[in-house]
């Protein structure tokens, strides 16, 4: 058989298994409730290494993890990051568990083992076609916050048993809906709620 005819049945080979994947993701749904399927989350890692450029990749984070730079990276985390990613950084909220596709677990391997320039690329820039938003701004070049993120991305690990214990009691014991304490960040819905 020449070249020409193999290429071409491969290619047609391609086509009909595309046809047959495509009918199979109609006949099922598109629902963001599903978890994608092997084949989606390998493209979409695939397309996302292929975004990210070679210089980003080289970038190392110019800051050093002080339990300053450390708290404030947290506190942006926080703010910014955990209604998605979650307090530890495994994706599971409600807000998560609702994204398709879903969060990474920034916990595990296939975040950590990204170099530091990766992690900042994917900050600054964002990640088409997903909930992750770019925060990078052109104006803000040193991007103090970004590289502080990704130090404490670093950081972020499972829990260990005693630590989830600790986690569950503090959630148990926790008052956050009608609390006075909650009144300060959120007074917008106290006041709402007191008109």
């Amino acid at each position: 058989m020449s070249r020409l005819k193999v290429l071409l049945l491969a290619c047609l080979a391609l086509v009909i298994l595309g046809a047959i994947y495509l009918a199979v993701l109609i006949r099922r749904g598109f629902s963001a409730r599903e978890e994608p399927s092997a084949i989606e989350k390998l493209v979409a890692r695939t397309v996302r290494e292929l975004s990210i450029p070679a210089s980003a990749r080289r970038q190392t984070n110019p800051w050093k993890p002080t339990s300053e730079n450390l708290q404030e990276a947290r506190d942006h985390f926080l703010a910014h990051c955990a209604v998605c990613h979650g307090t530890d950084g495994s994706g599971a909220t409600q807000e998560g568990r609702n994204l398709y596709p879903k969060p990474p677990d920034l916990r595990a391997p296939q975040t950590q083992n990204l170099s530091d320039g990766e992690i900042h690329y994917i900050i600054q820039n964002g990640v088409r076609l997903t909930d992750m938003p770019s925060w990078g701004s052109p104006h803000d070049e040193a991007d103090n916050d970004g590289w502080k993120l990704v130090m404490f991305i670093r950081g972020l690990r499972p829990l260990s048993a005693p630590e989830k214990s600790q986690q569950q009691e503090a959630i148990a014991a926790a008052h956050y809906t009608g609390s006075q304490a909650c009144a300060k960040c959120h007074q917008e819905i106290y006041e709402r709620k007191a008109a």
